[in-house]
């Protein structure tokens, strides 16, 4: 006769079918929204707290959440939408790894490589759109099975994103310190001004050339550099050229319809002495402007190559 376990003893666990676990971790949607206002209110805190406290030890604090921000929110929104099948190990590699390695890259290329010249911007969008493919051949160099437009727009986005962030808290660093001291203000402008142009420029630039990388990825692994993936690396750099070089295009474009007589010298200098009203109302328009006509170029091509890929229009 068998008997009863006595109260309150745990009960036998009885075997049956077993679900199986989920491939990739269960991420509430939303998550990068959450992310987005959290950590922007967390910032506006920190900021105000640090101004009014004059305490210097909040400023990496300041520094990192302004400079991640943007980035990782939408690498967290791209992994929502588009690459849960990928894991978050390989995107988390992809941001941090890719990005590191991108900016030691294009650093010491750039200090070796580079002087100053009219063409430096063109060896800047080469050198840097490089270095990040090849952090991104990188980190997936163990991954023969990772391959396809959706995937490299993802993987090459998160690449772009750590690569940007990175930087951002490099410029904000270098914004804070002057002669007199730290200037919170430069800080705080110099981040509000890359958070918003951030989704533009690095992470639409390696989701390109990612996408049309992974695209003719070999199945054996192996990448292959066809004149497509150099075209595509080409036009990238031509984009991240034009960006980096719309203020002194600007600059150019004033002094030929303001009959000025300005000088190439002012170009290395970066600034319009004594400039009229006038020229001031056309520098704005010229530099914004040649920065929305870059952003809406890079939009356009990633949109395209976005639609080529079913798996991309179907995810949910």
């Amino acid at each position: 006769m068998t008997q009863s376990p006595p109260p309150g003893a745990p009960r036998a666990r009885i075997p049956g079918p077993q679900q199986p676990p989920p491939p990739y971790p269960s991420i509430r949607a939303g998550l990068w929204r959450r992310c987005l206002w959290g950590g922007l209110a967390l910032w506006a805190l920190t900021a105000l707290v640090t101004y009014a406290t004059k305490n210097t030890t909040l400023l990496p604090t300041l520094i990192l959440l302004g400079s991640f921000l943007v980035p990782v929110t939408f690498v967290l929104w791209a992994y929502e939408r588009h690459g849960r099948d990928l894991g978050v190990q390989v995107i988390l590699g992809c941001f941090l790894t890719g990005g590191l390695l991108g900016v030691l890259g294009a650093s010491v290329m750039e200090y070796y490589l580079l002087h100053p010249s009219l063409w430096m911007y063109v060896g800047v969008g080469l050198i840097e759109e490089a270095v990040k493919l090849a952090a991104l051949m990188f980190v997936l160099r163990r991954r023969p099975r990772i391959h396809g437009l959706r995937a490299g727009l993802v993987l090459g986005a998160s690449v772009g994103f750590g690569f940007a962030a990175l930087e951002s808290a490099g410029y904000a660093f270098n914004a804070a310190v002057s002669l007199q001291g730290i200037d919170l203000r430069a800080l705080l402008e110099t981040e509000i001004l890359r958070g918003v142009l951030a989704p533009f420029g690095h992470g639409l630039w390696t989701a390109i050339a990612g996408a049309v990388l992974l695209a003719h990825r070999h199945p054996n692994g192996r990448f292959q550099f066809t004149g497509r993936v150099l075209g595509t690396y080409l036009g990238v750099s031509l984009l991240h050229a034009l960006w980096d070089s719309t203020h002194g295009i600007a600059i150019w474009l004033v002094a030929r319809l303001t009959s000025t007589g300005l000088s190439k010298a002012l170009f290395g200098v970066g600034y319009i002495p004594a400039p009229t009203d006038e020229q001031k109302h056309l520098f704005t328009l010229f530099s914004v402007g040649g920065m929305v006509v870059v952003a809406l170029l890079g939009v356009a091509w990633v949109r395209s190559l976005a639609r080529r890929d079913p798996s991309w229009r179907n995810t949910p």
